[in-house]
């Protein structure tokens, strides 16, 4: 957990997306190795394809299946649809024991894309601990952050990041990953508290679509 960023491998489980993409755009940039997965080999290759012309040689993103990628790196990042969830945190289980996964799902359930939904464990990262057990560290994190600027350095990602989790260090680690991507974390406490950050998600998808804008994020006032 205390590695410099250019000696942690981060794994963005299901990195295809425009999330998980641009989370993994914005941490090569900052200096992390960085693995797309996802469940076929060819499709990691297309993502990772895609994102190394975005960096033009300051980094490079490497592709391998969800599996693999789990299992050469120090850290994962689960960036999928909720009705992926379980299944692909079975696929890397094995991989994951003793490290950090930080928990990015939001268990929204289509076509109520602006209604919150709580699941059977009563948050994704509860579920995700649950199920991996306590070798692995989950924490929760960035599951309020709009992908639409994530990819463009010239502007800012206009958001606080909430970090929940049980270990301190490991919140601590992904604290500095929110800092690298350009954004501030917030430590909200022990991982029951995902709820509020995977609640939160919804609501700001509603904002989106009322108000017509994009990126809506949110900021804690009064912390320095």
């Amino acid at each position: 957990m205390g590695k410099q960023a250019q000696t942690i491998t981060l794994a963005v489980i299901g990195g295809t997306g425009k999330e998980g993409s641009g989370l993994a755009f914005r941490w090569a940039r900052a200096g992390y190795e960085v693995i797309i997965g996802s469940r076929t080999q060819e499709k990691a290759d297309q993502a990772a394809t895609e994102l190394n012309k975005v960096l033009a040689g300051a980094a490079t993103v490497r592709a391998m299946t969800n599996e693999n990628a789990a299992q050469e790196a120090d850290m994962l990042v689960l960036t999928v649809p909720y009705a992926a969830h379980q299944s692909t945190l079975e696929s890397v289980a094995s991989s994951s024991d003793g490290k950090i996964l930080v928990d990015v799902t939001v268990p929204i359930v289509a076509p109520h894309f602006t209604t919150v939904t709580l699941p059977p464990g009563r948050t994704a990262a509860e579920e995700a601990q649950a199920l991996l057990g306590d070798g692995v560290q989950v924490v929760s994190a960035f599951q309020n952050v709009s992908a639409t600027h994530l990819k463009d350095l010239s502007h800012a990602v206009d958001c606080d990041v909430l970090i929940a989790g049980g270990n301190e260090d490991a919140k601590r680690t992904v604290m500095a990953l929110a800092e690298a991507a350009g954004m501030r974390g917030v430590d909200v406490g022990p991982l029951s508290n995902a709820i509020v950050a995977e609640s939160l998600t919804p609501v700001l998808v509603g904002l989106n679509k009322r108000y017509g804008v994009k990126g809506a994020g949110i900021r804690i006032t009064e912390i320095g």
